[in-house]
C-alpha cells in the first residue's frame, strides 16, 4: 500500500472568526492510499487549540508508522484502525486522515460506497447547520440573508451576544443553535441561557472552558436550555463524564482519531441518553465527504466547512440546505481535482 501526502492551503471565502481567534486559511493535510488500482482520501487540518496537529509533524508521525499501514493493508477497517491506534494515540488527527482515507480505499476495493457498507438509510439524516462567524452585526445578518438555510449555528462570546441573536432573529424564523466555544462564565452561562431560550435558539454549545467540569455541574442545574459539549468531548472516555452535566455531545472524528472511534462513540452516547451532533473543522470536501456518512446516525450535523473554502481540492458529497447528496459511487465519493485533471 503506498502513502502519498498532498498539502493544501485551504484560502476561506473570507476572515472566520470565533471567540479565541480568526483565522483566514486552514493548512490540510489529505492523505492518498493507493493499493491495487484504487485510491482512498483522508483529511486532516491543522486548529492551533488542538496539540500535534501541525501538517508537517502529522507526516511525521505516518512516515514512522508505515511499515504497520503496510501490514494492515486489507484488513477491516476496524482491524487497520486498531493496528494504527496503538501507535499513533498522541496524534489522532493524523490517525483520522488514515482512517477515513483507509475507509475510502477498502469500500471502493469491495466495490461499495461507505453507505453500503455500514448498511445506512440515507434518507434518514440529520440536517446540518451553516455558520456564521462572529463579525459586525450587519455583515452577520447579510451573510445569514445570502445564505438561506433551516438552521444557523451562531458563533458568540463576545460583550454583545444577545444583540447579535435578537438581530438575526429579525430576519429569520430558521432554528437557531449558539456556540461560545468556552468564552462564557457559570453566571453567563446561566443568565444568557434565559435570553436565548426566549428567542428560540434550540441549544448552547460548549460555554465554559473545557476543564471547567465544576462549573458545568452548576449550568446544568439551572440553564434554561440544553448544553452541548464539544471542547470537553474529545474521545469515548469522555462521554461517561459529559453524561453528568451536558444533555449531548459533538463528536469531531479528528479529535478522536476517525470514523472507527466516532461509530463507537455514537453508540456509547446513545446507551448513556445523549443526544450526538457530528461537526467538522473546516474540512475540505474530502473530509466532508466522510463525515457525512455520519449524518443518518445522529441528531445534528455540522458539516458546512466546504461552502467556507475559496477554491476545494476535490469533489465529492455536497452538503446543501435542503439536505446532504451523496455519490453514487463506491468509496466515500471523493476525487481529487488534480486527479481529475491528470493524463490517464
Amino acid at each position: 500500500m503506498e502513502i502519498t501526502y498532498h498539502k493544501k492551503q485551504l484560502q476561506l471565502k473570507y476572515p472566520f472568526t470565533i471567540s479565541r481567534w480568526t483565522y483566514t486559511h486552514r493548512p490540510s493535510l489529505i492523505v492518498e492510499l493507493r493499493m491495487n488500482g484504487f485510491s482512498g482520501y483522508g483529511e486532516a487540518t491543522e486548529n492551533p487549540y488542538y496539540k500535534n496537529t501541525a501538517v508537517s509533524y502529522m507526516v511525521e508521525r505516518i512516515d514512522q508508522i508505515t511499515t504497520t499501514v503496510k501490514q494492515s493493508a486489507g484488513l477491516p477497517p476496524a482491524q487497520f484502525w486498531k493496528n494504527l491506534h496503538q501507535k499513533l494515540q498522541d496524534c489522532p488527527f493524523a490517525l483520522c486522515a488514515l482512517d477515513e482515507a483507509y475507509h475510502d480505499w477498502y469500500t471502493k476495493s469491495q466495490k461499495q460506497s461507505l453507505s453500503e457498507y455500514w448498511n445506512l438509510d440515507l434518507s434518514q439524516q440529520a440536517k446540518t447547520c451553516f455558520t456564521l462567524s462572529i463579525d459586525p452585526i450587519d455583515i452577520m445578518v447579510e451573510r445569514m440573508r445570502n445564505m438561506p438555510w433551516p438552521i444557523y449555528k451562531i458563533k458568540l462570546g463576545t460583550d454583545q451576544d444577545i444583540e447579535i441573536v435578537e438581530s438575526l432573529r429579525k430576519h429569520s424564523s430558521a432554528t437557531f443553535w449558539v456556540d461560545a466555544n468556552c468564552a462564557w462564565t457559570v453566571e453567563e452561562t446561566i443568565e444568557k441561557s434565559k435570553k436565548l431560550a426566549a428567542l428560540g435558539v434550540e441549544f448552547i454549545e460548549q460555554p465554559l472552558p473545557a476543564e471547567d467540569w465544576e462549573g458545568m455541574m452548576q449550568v446544568s442545574k439551572k440553564t434554561a436550555l440544553p448544553i452541548i459539549a464539544d471542547e470537553a468531548c474529545k474521545t469515548i472516555d469522555d462521554i461517561y463524564r459529559c453524561k453528568t452535566s451536558f444533555a449531548g455531545v459533538n463528536i469531531k472524528v479528528m479529535k478522536c482519531g476517525g470514523l472507527t472511534p466516532a461509530l463507537e462513540m455514537i453508540k456509547t452516547a446513545r446507551t448513556e441518553g445523549l443526544k450526538v451532533m457530528v461537526g467538522c473543522m473546516t474540512e475540505s470536501t474530502v473530509g466532508i465527504s466522510a463525515i457525512a456518512h455520519l449524518a443518518p446516525l445522529i441528531d445534528f450535523a455540522d458539516m458546512d466547512g466546504q461552502h467556507f473554502i475559496k477554491d476545494d481540492p476535490a469533489t465529492g458529497v455536497q452538503v446543501t440546505a435542503n439536505g446532504i447528496i451523496f455519490m453514487d459511487s463506491p468509496g466515500t465519493g471523493v476525487q481529487l481535482k488534480e486527479e481529475k485533471l491528470s493524463p490517464q
